[in-house]
């Protein structure tokens, strides 16, 4: 009976595959909810390689899994992090491999004004210790721009507030890059917008205006973006910040360079009045005149002082023309007795030297000495010779020729002596002619010439010129670049200063302004 009815009780049941039941269940769960919004605080937050976030949503009586698929992280209205207190829009989706479900998200938003404003502050320390609200980091406003670029909604009052406003005190150019101002990717367009003014060619704005009306904290949260902050930080134009009413604060306030309260203070800084202007430079004018004035009159009456006390130049002119004449009549009998002189000293040391014959006739003498043999010597050989056998006796042609080689012999020496005592003679005279004074005189003479040369190559030199304000343009190559229409490599020169070298790039120049509104 038993087992008849566990029978009865097995066929009645319904038998499912776990693909079936998985699929039932998120069929369920997705037309049972559909779109849904969720309030909870982010957790378990995970950004992975792929472009897709997971996260986990909680409040204090459970918790709920969440994927933001990469496609939407964008378009996500802001950029969620742990702890947020958020409203999330999505469906509820099943995943059937792990059984279990989640939310999938394709918008987010802060959970109410505290949690917003709970959000500021944490990002206002963050940026505050990173040192982005000192004073230190503000640029100058330019005094007076060319190019005002303007970062604001196309349609509304704030844009055509700030070209009325620029157009009455003085007419400026205008570059417009609309943005929206609010709603999901207005920061990210508005960091685009002021990194593109930042680099844009061939001509950047010379200030930022970046603007919008008042709303809501809501409405103003695009201006509170980490994003948007980071960009206005690193932006090397000054930008003025005119966001809301006069009460209304967000944080690009803090890090811009200047607060206006309203878009029409931001234009008034951007540009001065241009009637103040024209009254300050008459007034300027006068007061210009006037010095002026004083100072020539002041001169003019120094002049006549100093004219007054000046000696009559005539009666200078004569005095010198007759100390000149006097001097070149003393020149001209003072420069024979100089010569005089010198020469007497150019002549004192050759007096002195024994005469070249009589130096002929000691040096034959010592040569004789040296040479010949003593009487005594002759006589005793010739007594030999005569007593000797007459067969051992030379000829007589032998005698003389032996004679007239030695008398050669005799003549070659004492020519070569004549030779080097009229040699010792003339170094010696030559050496009394250059005295002291000639050399003196011609040392000054060869140093007057050095300098005029030093002079002439001073005024000729490349330096001299680089000196007086012009500069030597060459490629990195070091050749010289001659032309406007030169086309360097990179488009880098290397400009050649009196006191050093710089480097530069050669750029285009627009023969036409940019147009703007």
């Amino acid at each position: 009976m038993m087992e008849s009815d566990g029978a009865s009780i097995r066929g009645n049941v319904p038998q499912y595959s776990v693909s079936e039941i998985s699929g039932a269940i998120k069929r369920t769960l997705e037309s049972g909810f559909g779109r849904v919004r969720v309030r909870g605080e982010v957790t378990e937050l995970k950004r992975y390689p792929s472009g897709h976030v997971y996260l986990s949503l909680k409040d204090e009586g459970g918790k709920i899994a969440g994927v933001i698929w990469r496609g939407s992280v964008s378009r996500l209205g802001m950029a969620p992090e742990n702890g947020n207190e958020v409203i999330a829009t999505g469906r509820v989706s099943a995943y059937g491999e792990r059984s279990s479900y989640q939310l999938v998200i394709d918008r987010m938003e802060f959970a109410g004004e505290g949690a917003l404003l709970a959000n500021i502050e944490r990002l206002r320390r963050k940026l505050l210790e990173e040192g982005l609200f000192e004073p230190e980091r503000k640029k100058v406003i330019p005094f007076l721009p060319s190019l005002v670029g303007v970062i604001t909604s196309r349609s509304g009052a704030v844009l055509h507030d700030i070209i009325t406003t620029i157009s009455r005190r003085f007419p400026r150019d205008v570059l417009l890059w609309p943005v929206p101002v609010q709603g999901e990717g207005a920061a990210a367009q508005i960091a685009a917008a002021i990194e593109g003014m930042s680099v844009r060619r061939p001509r950047a704005p010379d200030v930022l205006i970046v603007a919008r009306g008042g709303g809501s904290l809501e409405d103003l949260m695009a201006f509170n973006d980490e994003r948007v902050l980071r960009a206005v930080a690193n932006c090397p134009v000054p930008i003025i910040s005119a966001v809301g009413h006069e009460t209304d604060t967000t944080l690009i306030d803090l890090v811009s360079d200047r607060r206006a309260p309203t878009p029409t203070a931001a234009a008034e800084m951007a540009v001065p009045l241009r009637s103040e202007m024209i009254a300050d430079m008459a007034h300027r004018n006068a007061r210009l005149t006037g010095a002026l004035t004083r100072i020539i009159q002041t001169a003019r009456a120094r002049l006549d002082q100093a004219t007054a006390r000046l000696p009559d130049l005539p009666g200078l002119l004569d005095s010198a023309r007759m100390r000149l004449d006097d001097r070149g009549q003393r020149l001209d009998l003072a420069l024979p007795s100089f010569v005089m002189r010198a020469r007497n000293r150019l002549d004192a040391p050759g007096m002195h030297l024994p005469s070249p014959e009589l130096l002929i006739g000691r040096s034959r003498a010592r040569l004789q000495v040296l040479r010949l043999p003593a009487p005594e010597l002759l006589v005793s050989r010739a007594r030999a010779r005569l007593t000797a056998p007459t067969t051992h006796l030379p000829s007589p042609e032998l005698l003389i020729e032996r004679r007239r080689a030695a008398l050669r012999l005799l003549s070659g020496e004492l020519d070569t002596a004549w030779q080097r005592a009229l040699q010792i003679f003339q170094l010696r005279t030559e050496r009394q002619r250059l005295s002291p004074d000639i050399l003196r005189s011609a040392i000054r003479l060869q140093r007057a010439r050095l300098q005029g040369l030093g002079s002439h190559l001073e005024a000729v030199s490349p330096r001299a010129i680089l000196s007086r304000g012009y500069v030597l343009v060459q490629d990195v190559n070091g050749q010289p670049v001659t032309s406007a229409e030169a086309r360097p490599v990179a488009d880098r020169v290397v400009l050649s200063f009196a006191d050093g070298d710089r480097g530069a790039r050669l750029d285009s120049l627009s023969p036409q302004g940019d147009l703007g509104l």
